[in-house]
């Protein structure tokens, strides 16, 4: 079905009251969005942050009519109500998601297809890729960066570990790659879900292992650590995610903003020796070896 859709000019101060105006005037969902393209970074746990400039969109049926809405809002707003009405056509909205993901070549071997495309290449290391309800599809720079780094590394027999696993894309590149046995570490059970159906269309499935926080084995060690996440996290857990690479392993972080980039490698200084970031549209990825 069609859909109206009420964007408002907000601010980080007046977008919830806004939200609740459009809800309580029958909209279906209500959104923000950054009115100036401005980041926000990792909240803490419970918080919400907003933007100063926020836009907050309000999508309601076809059949409403958007101007008592309106009147309503010019009530709160007075002479400022800065507003644009859309209407949105009907899509099947995953079908235009599903079409614009196409495969994509990482590194010298490394193609990640989507598992409903034929492969480019068949000679080529594919992994066929199904995000599901898990973050993961090698689109972002820094799943990129960590791709490029797998492809260079010698991963024959050896064990590695993903934390904050996902949809299992570096899992699966790693096992493809050579790995003798790969881990998988998120704390949403949908992203270890995610990562077992993606092994099992990828025929790897009994070299993967994919683990909750608290039940992954003690005294877990690896050979080669990724962990693509945020800096807040990379840091708070610095101490653990060091922990699970053996001596004279290797690691590699992203998620992680440029300007974070020289603060984080200097944590983990002390355990690794560190190589010079790798930078990409203003994100980075971070590698070591560890003492």
């Amino acid at each position: 079905m069609p859909w109206i859709q009420i964007r408002i000019n907000a601010t980080e101060k007046t977008a919830d009251k806004v939200s609740n105006m459009l809800l309580g005037r029958g909209a279906l969902s209500v959104t923000y969005m950054d009115a100036e393209d401005k980041p926000v970074f990792e909240p803490l746990p419970g918080e919400t942050l907003l933007w100063d400039d926020t836009v907050v969109v309000g999508l309601f049926d076809a059949e409403t009519d958007p101007a008592p809405i309106l009147e309503f809002l010019k009530k709160f707003y007075r002479k400022d109500l800065v507003y644009k009405v859309e209407q949105l056509e009907d899509k099947d909205w995953v079908r235009e998601w599903m079409d614009s993901f196409h495969p994509m070549r990482f590194g010298r071997r490394l193609w990640i297809c989507p598992s409903w495309r034929d492969v480019p290449d068949p000679t080529a290391v594919n992994v066929m890729l199904d995000p599901g309800l898990a973050f993961g599809t090698g689109t972002h720079p820094t799943t990129a960066l960590c791709l490029e780094w797998l492809d260079g590394q010698d991963l024959t027999d050896k064990t590695v570990i993903d934390f904050g696993c996902g949809s299992g894309i570096l899992a699966l590149a790693a096992l493809k790659l050579g790995a003798r046995e790969v881990i998988g570490i998120d704390i949403d059970p949908q992203a270890l879900q995610a990562s077992r159906d993606n092994a099992e269309r990828n025929g790897v499935a009994d070299r993967l292992s994919v683990y909750l926080p608290q039940d992954q084995p003690e005294g877990l060690k690896a050979d080669i650590v990724v962990a693509n996440i945020l800096a807040g996290p990379l840091k708070e857990l610095s101490p653990l995610i060091s922990s699970l690479v053996r001596p004279g392993g290797k690691l590699a972080l992203s998620g992680i903003l440029e300007s974070q980039a020289d603060g984080l490698n200097q944590v983990y200084q002390q355990w690794f020796d560190m190589d010079s970031p790798e930078l990409r549209e203003d994100w980075a990825r971070l590698s070591g070896i560890k003492r």
